[in-house]
C-alpha cells in the first residue's frame, strides 16, 4: 500500500465485509486492528473508520488484489462461523476485483479445510497462477 488513502480504503472494505453478517465479532475487530497496525494506522483513525462510508478504490496490482481477497477470507473465518451472507459477499467482491472465480473458490475450500483457516502464501499464489495457464 502506497498512500494513506489506499490504506484507509483497504481497511474500510475490510470493515464493511466484517459486518456483512450483521455483527462485528471480537476476533474480527482484533484482526482488523492487527491489519491497521501493519499499515501504520493509529488507534484514533482506526476507530474513525467505523463511521466512514466505504467508497472502494480499484486495486491495480493483481498481487495486492489477491492479498486483499485473502485478508477478507481470513476475516470471514476468524469468528468461527461461516455465514451465507459472507460467502456470497466474498464471491461478489472477488468478481469485482477481477479475480478468477475458480481460483477464489479453491482458496476458500482450502481455507475451510485447514485447521486454522490459514494456507501457505506460496500455495495461495500458486492457485491463482494455475488459472493463468
Amino acid at each position: 500500500m502506497n498512500t494513506e488513502e489506499e490504506k484507509r480504503s483497504l481497511l474500510l472494505e475490510m470493515i464493511a465485509f466484517s459486518t456483512v453478517d450483521g455483527e462485528l465479532h471480537k476476533r474480527e475487530l482484533e484482526f482488523l486492528w492487527l491489519v491497521a497496525q501493519e499499515l501504520n494506522i493509529d488507534q484514533k483513525l482506526f476507530q474513525d473508520l467505523f463511521h466512514q462510508e466505504n467508497i472502494p478504490q480499484i486495486i491495480k496490482s493483481e498481487f495486492q488484489r489477491i492479498q486483499q481477497f485473502y485478508r477478507l477470507a481470513l476475516i470471514m473465518h476468524c469468528d468461527g462461523i461461516l455465514h451465507e451472507k459472507e460467502a456470497k459477499a466474498i464471491q461478489q467482491i472477488a468478481i469485482e476485483m477481477g479475480l478468477n472465480p475458480t481460483a477464489t473458490k479453491r482458496v476458500l475450500d482450502l481455507m475451510k479445510n485447514a485447521p486454522n483457516a490459514m494456507i501457505d502464501p506460496k500455495k495461495l499464489l500458486k492457485v491463482f497462477q494455475e488459472q493463468h495457464n
